[in-house]
């Protein structure tokens, strides 16, 4: 199947690991990380002006501050930064062995707690966990997976989604946005595994995550070459087609909160893959038409 011509190259910089983008909603700017590349990268899509700030270990996620800062989950723990004079505040130091393992995809729940979770790098046994920052404190909440992403909310805030990509499977909790309890953990949904069939019979395990404002849950499936939106009930209602093996996350941005921006990765990928997908490793980005849900600020 061909990819959707909807489909657009927004910023060439081709990313190692194109991670985590997030719309700014005071800024107007998209946001995202390249984790390997140890960089966080903002682009202006008025001005077509993309800007950098390198770092000396993984940068994986990241969540604005009213007060423009950024906050920043690093394999060296969680980082408040301000991007204009470079000052940084270290939030938390990380809950694991930074040898094995580190952060991975995060969000602010509707109360402004920021939630992480890890990927376990060895990747057998499941030993990732996912943590949620209030204030300074830092507290594991649940664990069992091995590649932690996908975390999005329902735009009521009763429901939180978290996915194991290793596992090819997102689970839903009942979510109390007050006090920021998890409870009835269930499969939302799974998808199937690789097997030893044709490689282009693979559909990908889902990546990272965005809600809607139908309730609907977009998500990247790495390797698939797809986006897929499944409904609050946790089927498949919509596929896009991309021209990237692996895109690794969504976002929806612009003014209207209608504009579907997608990171994609190309580390580690075969070369004659690449040669043949130029845009692996950059952003992309097509119009849709139901908004997304604004982005949520760290309120610690």
């Amino acid at each position: 199947m061909s990819a959707d011509p909807a489909v657009r190259q927004v910023c060439p910089t081709r990313c190692l690991l194109g991670e985590s983008p997030l719309w700014h909603p005071d800024q107007q700017c998209l946001y995202w990380c390249d984790i390997p590349g140890h960089r966080l990268h903002r682009f202006n899509p008025a001005t077509g002006i993309e800007s950098h700030w390198d770092f000396d270990t993984d940068v994986a996620a990241c969540a604005p501050l009213r007060d423009g800062s950024m906050l920043l989950a690093m394999r060296d723990g969680l980082w408040r930064v301000d991007l204009a004079s470079g000052n940084r505040e270290r939030l938390a130091p990380p809950p694991y062995d930074p040898a094995v393992e580190r952060f991975n995809d995060a969000k602010c729940d509707p109360a402004g707690r920021f939630w992480v979770g890890t990927i376990y790098e060895p990747r057998d046994p499941p030993l990732a966990a996912l943590y949620c920052l209030s204030g300074q404190q830092l507290d594991r909440r649940a664990d069992g997976i091995t590649v932690s992403n996908g975390l999005a909310w329902s735009p009521d805030g009763a429901t939180m989604y978290w996915s194991d990509t290793k596992a090819h499977r997102i689970d839903a909790f009942d979510f109390g946005v007050a006090d920021g309890s998890l409870s009835r953990r269930r499969v939302f949904a799974s998808f199937a595994p690789r097997d030893a069939g044709s490689p282009q019979a693979y559909g990908g395990r889902p990546d990272g995550a965005a809600v809607d404002s139908e309730g609907c849950y977009w998500v990247a499936m790495f390797e698939g070459a797809r986006i897929v939106r499944l409904s609050p009930a946790g089927d498949v209602i919509r596929e896009i087609r991309l021209p990237v093996q692996c895109p690794t996350m969504v976002c929806f941005g612009d003014a209207d909160l209608r504009t579907l921006y997608i990171t994609t990765a190309s580390h580690k990928r075969p070369e004659a893959e690449l040669a043949a997908q130029p845009w692996a490793g950059s952003v992309l980005a097509m119009r849709v038409d139901v908004p997304g849900l604004p982005a949520c600020f760290f309120s610690g």
